[in-house]
């Protein structure tokens, strides 16, 4: 039995290394307004296996999974893909997979999915940008401490804002449909949960509307505020109004996705 387990492991790994790599090559064409930093919904890909196989298949799926999209999109071996993106979605999606996996509720998938967000999106972007970039292709100018600061909390904060509507809205459909088709792959916690229960509406609307608003926050501050010159002074003026776009396009998709949610769960 815990060869057979084991081997339904690495077959779920595989797959997940697989379909990540594909989901991510397929939309690695969209940038962020830096030039770098991809547009991601495949990460409901390893979200979904966190749940449904654990952190080590999803960990370790998700790791190989973006070396071999990112190389592929580079046409060759990939060096800040390994330094960055490799470990961000390895340790994020892991913490994914353990958390949930003590007892699944979709209030922890809620919250996994927001901590998992951030951190792995933080620490892609300070690896990238601080080291490989930095260090490796000598390529950032002159920005100084506060600038390199700035672009790795704007990648983050665009990673996240991209990802997050993908992986509260997509991934539980799927996770029910998993859970219904294959009961014997999961855990019981899961099918619980996905069978019977309903997802928390306060914390999905929560979930959307709190990002929303600090994006929206953000860009008022870009627009009326000293932020907007710095930012000017650092990437430039063309780069500078993209980053206020996104940041009033992320938060008021995001804040409309939590309104129209609020609205369907307290209808009559």
């Amino acid at each position: 039995m815990k060869i057979e387990r084991e081997s339904v492991k690495l077959t779920a790994t595989v797959s997940c290394a697989v379909l990540y790599a594909v989901g991510c090559y397929i939309t690695s064409y969209i940038v962020s307004p830096w030039g770098v930093g991809q547009f991601r919904p495949a990460v409901v890909i390893p979200s979904l296996f966190a749940v449904i196989f654990g952190p080590w298949p999803a960990g370790v799926g998700a790791a190989i999974g973006t070396f071999i999209a990112d190389s592929a999109n580079q046409g060759g071996f990939h060096m800040g893909s390994l330094i960055a993106a490799v470990p961000g979605n390895f340790l994020g999606f892991y913490l994914m997979g353990w958390y949930v996996g003590k007892k699944f509720t979709w209030g922890r998938f809620i919250t996994a999915s927001v901590l998992t967000l951030v951190f792995a999106n933080l620490l892609v972007a300070a690896l990238y940008v601080g080291v490989y970039m930095n260090r490796f292709l000598h390529s950032l100018p002159p920005y100084g401490l506060g600038g390199l600061t700035m672009f790795i909390v704007g990648l983050t904060i665009w990673w996240f804002v991209t990802m997050l509507p993908f992986v509260v809205l997509i991934t539980p459909p799927l996770i029910r449909g998993v859970a219904n088709a294959f009961p014997y792959l999961v855990d019981d916690s899961v099918i619980e949960a996905t069978l019977l229960g309903d997802m928390p509406e306060e914390g999905l609307v929560l979930s959307l509307l709190a990002p929303g608003a600090m994006m929206i926050i953000l860009g008022l501050g870009i627009s009326y505020t000293t932020l907007g010159a710095q930012l000017t002074g650092f990437f430039g003026n063309q780069a500078a109004e993209l980053i206020e776009v996104m940041t009033y396009v992320g938060g008021f998709v995001l804040a409309a996705l939590g309104g129209v949610v609020y609205l369907k769960t307290h209808r009559g």
